[in-house]
């Protein structure tokens, strides 16, 4: 079975509209005949090629083409992949997994257009290999959303032969910023995000503790100022 765009595919999408700016809603057809109408709970156009091969891979084993639509629509997305953690005082504080440039350039075009007053991308580079060789790659994904914030890469595995560093990074960067400690990232990000603000952390690493950081404040503060 194939699935796609074009209508040479087996299963292939038409009439794609984008709700709220980024979560796709479309007709699903084969052999120029409609098979189920689905509007995903998770944005990003390529998700509609995910939704795609699901809604293939279903009927192959025999589900109903209403169950399956009613099944994606209910499917609002898997951990760490634009992982919503909490929204304080207007400010949503969201993970995501996207460590190559690729993702991160999807995943960055999709909360774009969510309609955030301003959008936080905070990045923890992985390996020294990856961000040497595709450093370019990286800083154009990183152009997209309003503030790159960066941490200094996650070696993991490596030692650093490459003498590559976040700054270099960050050099390519207009307007970003980038620290060696951690916790300047959550306070920086947390002096400079106001209400409607969207907050991402970006990376394959250990970045979502700042995350889960920045959501353990954000309610600290709540709570300080109930009382």
């Amino acid at each position: 079975l194939t699935f796609g765009l074009s209508p040479e595919r087996d299963y292939y999408a038409e009439n794609i509209v984008y709700n709220r700016g980024a979560f796709p809603e479309f007709d699903v057809m084969h052999a120029g005949k409609l098979v189920c109408h689905v509007a995903l709970g998770v944005p990003g156009k390529h998700n509609v090629l995910n939704a795609l091969g699901v809604v293939a891979a279903a009927l192959w084993n025999g589900v109903a083409p209403e169950d399956i639509a009613t099944y994606i629509a209910g499917f609002k997305g898997a951990g760490r992949r634009f992982e919503v953690l909490g929204e304080f005082n207007g400010i949503t504080i969201a993970d995501d997994y996207a460590h190559h440039p690729t993702e991160l350039t999807v995943t960055l075009e999709a909360v774009m257009a969510m309609g955030y007053h301003e959008v936080w991308a905070v990045f923890q580079p992985f390996t020294y290999s990856r961000t040497y060789m595709l450093m370019d790659d990286f800083a154009e994904a990183l152009k997209i959303p309003d503030h790159a914030v960066m941490t200094e890469i996650m070696g993991s595995r490596e030692v650093n032969t490459y003498d590559v560093y976040t700054s270099q990074l960050a050099e390519k960067v207009p307007g970003s910023v980038w620290f060696e400690n951690r916790a300047d990232v959550v306070d920086y990000v947390m002096e400079h995000a106001v209400p409607g603000d969207l907050i991402i952390t970006l990376g394959c690493g250990d970045i979502y503790k700042e995350a889960k950081q920045m959501v353990e404040r954000y309610k600290a503060q709540a709570e300080g100022d109930a009382e």
